[in-house]
């Protein structure tokens, strides 16, 4: 048998309400328990969803993120996160390709997250020295992706 016959197709698509548990269970394997003390999930407790995207390979959830509805300062964004991809399924690029799922379903409205400028550079997020979170977070991590420089209190919309 050839290479091409184990190859599996991944798409990104829309989450829906059946993936929630799936999805669930991606970001507690990858991020534990802990993620509950952290200040993005503060964020995140408070804010509405307005978008998920779930990577599906043969019709099982392996990668997930959500887009958030926030402001920063009066300035309506998303906040992105967290991205999870199943460990066995990572270093294929499917991190990328549901950031890049929430860049086109944002549009126009920026984006900010908490993540690692090196990775997020390359999709234009540049640090954010003036948005501030409520909460202890590493201000270096702080990204934004959309026009102008967002300042102010970040705040659940």
């Amino acid at each position: 048998m050839t290479e091409a016959a184990f190859q599996t197709s991944v798409r990104i698509d829309a989450e829906t309400p059946a993936d929630a548990a799936s999805v669930e269970a991606l970001v507690m394997a990858a991020f534990g328990p802990g993620r509950y003390a952290k200040t993005a999930e503060r964020i995140r407790e408070q804010a509405a969803i307005t978008a998920g995207f779930v990577a599906r390979e043969n019709g099982r959830v392996i990668g997930a993120v959500r887009l958030w509805s926030i402001t920063v300062g009066d300035r309506a964004a998303l906040f992105l996160g967290p991205i999870t991809v199943s460990a066995d399924s990572r270093k294929g690029g499917l991190g990328a390709d549901l950031v890049q799922a929430c860049i086109d379903h944002a549009g126009e409205t920026g984006i900010l997250l908490i993540g690692d400028a090196p990775y997020f550079s390359r999709f234009g997020f540049r640090p954010a020295p003036e948005a501030r979170l409520l909460g202890p977070v590493d201000q270096r991590r702080v990204l934004w992706l959309g026009e102008g420089d967002p300042a102010g209190i970040v705040r659940p919309a």
